[in-house]
């Protein structure tokens, strides 16, 4: 039996980032990882792949739309989806042997294999049996899917399945309007695909400040989306030719259906904890599964904690990371911490969309008194240079002490852009900080001083 000061169960995000920095800090850690690479769900089958495919098919788009305008003549590229797929599991693999060399750089021991707790303080992976001081679980999440719908990764896939299918559909339902359904929607689009969105909620992307997501829709309608909106699924058909994807519509009941080569599931993600045996450690659950922790991230047993997307909060990588780095801090005796207040989020079309902060809606049913800040990317050089002049930046400022609440970016570079206001608020400023700083000319950066300037005496370029 070897003995660990803490063994990290899960080898995504918050897991790796936890191991290392609870090495760096001077504890012996083991982490546990049944995956042949390391990296998690958002390496191997999420964020990092998604993100070489909206790449390789943002640049087709600009061949398609802008190249002609600046001069660039010439035959346009066909697409080979073989190799496409090959840069992107080339990407997949530099990152994760990444991880794997810097385990080995920080003296972090890999266990290889699924793990179960059979008794606190104690991890079973394969037939060995591992004793540690502290457990972290952080074993992530996998999509969910709707009763009606059974998928078969073939024909009605997740976003699993959709990062690697055999062939270009021609056709494709993506059911829900979320970050996963509009992201994959735009890459086969691109690819020549028509995409119909079927969501429930009569407004894509849920949670997102309104006037950004009425945005966002527009444009993603003129880059060829098809929305359904107030579509409630019914069920979801696999045949010889493709799928059928039958819906009512909320607002008369009435029925509908919608064929395709591709159904695409997009129903979010649900924590994934099977296997572990929490039950049998009698572990406290929250009604959605997942993992009741305290402040600390400890559970109800002690020498348990859990992070990332088995407890509650965003299904963010970068959130995970956050708390692993906290967790780690805790275990070594200091004051890990993490400012949920201040977690962004981004969508990676084209344009990006990025938001840190409170909605304008969410101030409203506050009641918290609000000035708001806009800067259209038509009043930004560098944008319009490059054909990206669509979107705007949004600040949120208390009205009486001025102090930034939130901030919405729709625009290109959004999910970059967003940090400076992250930063800011993370520093408790104002809107006037940002509005005195210099920004370089010109950048995309110059929108977000433009709104920062809107919230005061006004924007000088709008």
């Amino acid at each position: 039996m070897a003995e660990f000061d803490v063994i990290i169960i899960g080898g995504g995000p918050g897991g790796y980032v936890c191991a290392i920095r609870c090495a760096q800090l001077g504890l012996k850690v083991a982490c546990v990882e049944g995956r042949d690479t390391l990296g998690g769900t958002c390496l191997n089958i999420g964020c990092i792949p998604s993100k070489a495919l909206l790449n390789a098919t943002h640049h087709l788009h600009e061949v398609h739309e802008n190249f002609e305008k600046m001069g660039l003549m010439g035959a346009v590229p066909r697409v080979d989806w073989a190799k496409m797929q090959a840069y992107k599991d080339d990407v997949i693999a530099g990152n994760t042997k990444g991880i794997e060399f810097l385990f080995k750089k920080n003296k972090v021991t890999w266990l290889k294999g699924w793990a179960s707790i059979p008794a606190p303080g104690q991890v079973k992976v394969g037939d060995d049996t591992h004793s540690a001081k502290n457990i972290v679980i952080a074993t992530g999440s996998e999509p969910s899917t709707l009763p009606s719908v059974t998928v078969d990764e073939v024909t009605i896939v997740t976003s699993t399945g959709a990062l690697a299918l055999p062939k270009l559909p021609k056709s494709m339902v993506v059911i829900g309007a979320g970050v996963i359904g509009l992201e994959m929607g735009s890459v086969y689009a691109r690819l020549g695909a028509q995409v119909t969105v079927v969501e429930y909620l009569d407004t894509i992307t849920p949670g997102m400040d309104a006037e950004v997501a009425k945005t966002f829709q527009k444009i993603l309608a003129k880059q060829g989306l098809k929305f359904v909106l107030g579509a409630a699924v019914q069920g979801a058909e696999a045949g010889k030719k493709g799928a059928k994807v039958t819906y009512k519509l909320r607002k008369d009941d009435s029925a509908h259906e919608v064929e395709a080569d591709v159904v695409l599931v997009a129903t979010g993600r649900k924590p994934y904890t099977a296997g572990l045996g929490l039950d049998a450690l009698g572990v406290e659950m929250l009604p959605r599964g997942q993992i009741k922790t305290d402040g600390h991230f400890a559970t109800n047993i002690k020498g348990l904690y859990a992070i990332g997307d088995a407890i509650i909060g965003p299904m963010l990588a970068h959130k995970a990371e956050d708390e692993g780095m906290a967790m780690a801090e805790i275990l070594a005796g200091k004051h890990g911490h993490v400012n949920y207040g201040v977690i962004p989020g981004v969508v990676y079309t084209t344009p990006e969309v990025a938001s840190v902060g409170a909605t304008e809606e969410q101030l409203k049913d506050q009641g918290h008194a609000y000035k708001v800040g806009k800067f259209s990317f038509m009043g930004n050089g560098r944008a319009k240079a490059v054909f990206q002049a669509e979107g705007f930046v949004k600040i949120l400022a208390d009205k009486t002490t001025d102090r930034i609440l939130g901030a919405h970016i729709i625009g290109p570079m959004a999910g970059d852009l967003i940090h400076e206001v992250c930063v800011a608020m993370e520093f408790g400023a104002s809107a006037q900080d940002l509005a005195l700083t210099c920004h370089a000319h010109p950048t995309y950066s110059e929108a977000v001083r433009e709104a920062a300037l809107a919230c005061g005496d006004g924007a000088i370029h709008a």
